[in-house]
């Protein structure tokens, strides 16, 4: 017997498995508020705000009037390729050949990929918190179990002794993100290496995903898993974009450097999927790797000077601390202490209470997986950082005083 036909949607249990970017919510309700005429300040996107650097605007402009606007191959241009492979050669001094890289519609697309053809259905995988709100989202989608470990006891930066003691016979994948979103922490080299060590001895495979890899601050340096021992780096997907270091998010170009068995299982996902990306995205993309980074180090400054200001601001109110960003843009303050004397109880809650009454944009920590926090981010102008302060200190007193 057929079942009767329905117009209401049904939902598959993997998409009934998932939750909508918390990322994108609070974007959705800014802009809202934006319509209804209210001036908001936005600490929310992880997006620079800077504007694409003219020599990669001018090479997208002679793609178009070369007509360069069919289809390449899934995997990306070999042209494209071919300039990330000089990049990491140049930045790390590892060679990787074509077969090993591919070219995605963005860094997260790469990921997607990459956690999708090597999960299956009960595998583990293990994220450090905070994490990026994709990274358990895309392991629900493959079916998999994410596994989280808590490094807020340690100022949130990993040890291989942490990753150790969660391994168990089902762990197959970890994924490292450094430096990190959302509390802008970065993994030193030496600790790097070891926490890989104990992942490939345990027989995991790795996701670094290095889209802030340019974006230390000193004493740190930028530093990729391409530049480890082949025996440790044959078992690791390095995801990269050009969305941050070249202000590209609009652009949608990544790619990843992976074993060439990985990279072949995620071309043929992709050709089905989105199949290749923006040919004239590749083309921008070749210049930003291959062409003057000068931009690069201008945006660094500039976010140097951003987080020196942010950073003391924060500390300043009462009931926040806020450790200082090694990497990224972004400060990750704990507000344990304005939860414990406002009464409001939870991140989430707080963050809709700045966005309501202060018109100020935050994302909640619990998004991140890591409650009492929320993060702001600083790729906005150091004058709207001040008046957003202004804002959440004002509030915050306010609320100190009902």
């Amino acid at each position: 017997m057929t079942k009767p036909a329905t117009n209401s949607f049904i939902r598959s249990e993997r998409a009934q498995a998932m939750e909508c970017s918390s990322t994108l919510v609070v974007l959705q309700k800014a802009e809202n508020l934006r319509r209804a005429g209210h001036d908001v300040i936005d600490f929310g996107p992880g997006e620079p705000d800077f504007p694409t650097p003219d020599n990669i605007k001018q090479a997208a402009f002679r793609a178009i009037e070369q007509n360069f606007t069919r289809y390449t191959p899934a995997a990306g241009t070999l042209e494209l390729k071919q300039a990330i492979i000089n990049y990491f050669l140049k930045e790390t001094g590892t060679r990787y050949e074509p077969a090993e890289v591919i070219v995605s519609a963005g860094g997260k697309q790469s990921i997607f990929n990459g956690i999708i053809t090597l999960i299956n259905p009960g595998d583990e995988v293990l994220i450090p918190s905070p994490y990026w709100v994709t990274f358990p989202e895309i392991v629900t989608c493959a079916g998999g179990k994410s596994i989280i470990i808590a490094t807020e006891p340690n100022s949130f930066h990993l040890t291989a002794e942490m990753l150790e003691a969660n391994i168990t016979p089902r762990s197959k994948l970890l994924i490292l993100n450094s430096p990190s979103n959302p509390s802008g922490r970065v993994i030193a080299p030496d600790e790097f290496e070891r926490i890989v060590r104990v992942a490939v001895e345990h027989g995991l495979w790795i996701i670094s995903d290095e889209c802030y890899y340019q974006f230390t601050y000193a004493p740190h340096k930028p530093y990729s898993a391409a530049s480890l021992p082949h025996e440790l780096r044959s078992r690791i997907l390095v995801s990269g974009s050009f969305s941050k270091t070249y202000a590209m998010t609009g652009w949608r170009i990544g790619y990843a450097l992976a074993p060439r068995e990985w990279i072949e299982e995620m071309v043929k996902i992709q050709s089905h999927s989105t199949s290749n990306p923006s040919s004239i995205g590749q083309k921008a993309a070749v210049e930003a790797a291959s062409g003057a980074q000068e931009s690069v180090a201008g945006m660094l400054d500039e976010y140097a000077r951003r987080r020196n200001y942010l950073v003391p601001a924060l500390n300043a109110i009462p009931g926040i601390e806020c450790v200082e960003p090694e990497g990224a843009f972004y400060a990750f303050p704990s507000i344990k202490g304005v939860l414990v004397k406002s009464g409001i109880k939870t991140s989430s809650d707080l963050s809709e209470h700045l966005l309501e009454k202060a018109h100020v944009v935050v994302t909640a920590g619990s998004a991140f997986g890591a409650e009492g926090y929320l993060r702001l981010s600083y790729a906005t102008s150091l004058d709207t950082l001040k008046r957003g302060i202004e804002r959440i200190t004002n509030c915050l007193e306010q609320l100190a005083g009902q």
